[in-house]
């Protein structure tokens, strides 16, 4: 299947892309071979073949979601400078007034 030029350059406006007259020559002759590699497969016999959907035989294996202990809120809190109410204390960094 030939992909002419006036092709190249309408997807190319679609891409929002610049191509000279050299590149766009270029990419339809490119692209034309790509279509014919791909065009081939349709000369394969695939008569009584299974259709894959897919190569790999895993499923997702994920570990279990179990619940574990984590680290105490005070000893979190060991390492930080300032806190009230378990709440870290940092430096304001907007200054608008206000609580937030």
């Amino acid at each position: 299947m030939k992909i002419s030029e006036a092709e190249v350059r309408h997807v190319a406006k679609l891409s929002k892309l610049e191509f000279t007259d050299q590149e766009t020559a270029e990419f339809a002759t490119t692209l034309s071979k790509i279509v014919d590699m791909v065009e081939l497969l349709n000369e394969v016999d695939t008569t009584g073949v299974p259709v894959t959907t897919t190569m790999a035989d895993r499923k997702n294996v994920l570990r279990a979601d179990v619940a574990e202990q984590g680290e105490s809120r005070k000893d979190l809190f060991k390492n930080v400078p300032e806190s009230k109410d378990f709440y870290i204390k940092v430096p304001a960094i907007l200054d608008g007034g206000g609580d937030a």
